[in-house]
């Protein structure tokens, strides 16, 4: 029991589990978007830039909540942590330099619209942990309650729905060509993730509110923020996908598939109204992410 305790804190606290979200989400993508999958060691890429990404604001912190188990698991195994840092950090490397191998003559002759949309997504989340410049000052995204969830969202849905399709056109060499699907499929899981990170805000509530951060809980309440911003958020989010999925003529077995995790999503949603423990958030909720890449997975091949 206690080793199977350590083993979920692992994955769980140690963001691992994210990694794993970005890929199937990937994969979901792809498919979807009636694309080839990528090879192996572009999602080993992803995984572990996942992995480092959310790390980092463990590690890097300076100020201790003793009450947040979450934080108290990174002190106790800091060590644990910074070696995986590290391990994963070189393996990042070696994916990227032999994916360039191959790919490098091609991205030197990549259009200026390809470069754009490489590069728009990890400038934002640079931003959102944030700059210091003695000019510029000390900003960050984080900082701004109402924004986070959608910057967050934002770069997931990059990451998951965009960058699939770049690294396709790049491998192949061919020019850039944004097609509707595209753009309705980034929409799509750019509100998905979004309504998970104002569901996640939830859990931070009285911090948010102690600390002045105008998250949407804390400016409309719990229950508004279910009604009057989960719901509707959920309602494009799916909605984007039955103005796809009815113009292409997709199987009602298809479009059912994929409105399971849209559903599961709004009775989580409905589950806030009690106080649940972290773990709840990191295991229910982020894993609503996978549920999303596994159903979409299925309709796509199967229906």
């Amino acid at each position: 029991m206690q080793r199977t305790r350590a083993i979920v804190h692992f994955i769980f606290f140690g963001n691992y589990f994210y990694g794993f979200c970005t890929i199937g989400l990937s994969i979901e993508a792809s498919f979807q978007q009636q694309l080839p999958l990528n090879p192996l060691l572009y999602y080993i890429l992803l995984f572990t830039i996942t992995v480092l990404y959310y790390t980092k604001a463990y590690i890097t912190n300076t100020t201790y909540n003793t009450n947040n188990k979450r934080t108290l698991w990174y002190i106790q195994h800091k060590k644990l942590v910074i070696y995986s840092q590290l391990l994963l950090t070189l393996i990042g490397v070696v994916c990227i330099a032999i994916l360039l191998k191959d790919i490098w003559r091609n991205v030197l002759q990549m259009q200026w619209q390809t470069w754009f949309l490489l590069l728009i997504f990890p400038v934002v989340a640079a931003l959102y942990y944030g700059i210091e410049n003695k000019k510029l000052g000390k900003y960050n995204l984080r900082n701004t309650g109402f924004l986070k969830p959608f910057v967050i969202g934002f770069v997931w849905g990059g990451l998951v729905t965009i960058y699939p399709f770049l690294f396709h056109t790049i491998e192949k060499n061919i020019p850039l060509q944004i097609a509707f699907i595209n753009c309705l499929l980034f929409i799509k899981n750019f509100m998905f993730v979004t309504v998970l990170c104002i569901m996640f805000d939830i859990k931070d509530y009285a911090a948010d509110y102690n600390q002045q951060l105008k998250t949407f809980v804390v400016r409309v309440g719990l229950r508004k923020t279910i009604f009057l911003i989960i719901i509707p958020l959920c309602v494009i989010g799916f909605g984007t996908f039955l103005v796809y999925s009815t113009s292409q003529g997709f199987s009602l077995i298809r479009i059912l598939l994929n409105a399971i995790p849209f559903i599961l999503l709004l009775i989580v949603a409905y589950s806030l109204h009690r106080r649940q423990s972290i773990l709840y958030y990191l295991i229910i909720i982020d894993g609503l992410m996978l549920v999303k890449a596994i159903f979409g997975t299925i309709a796509t091949i199967y229906f």
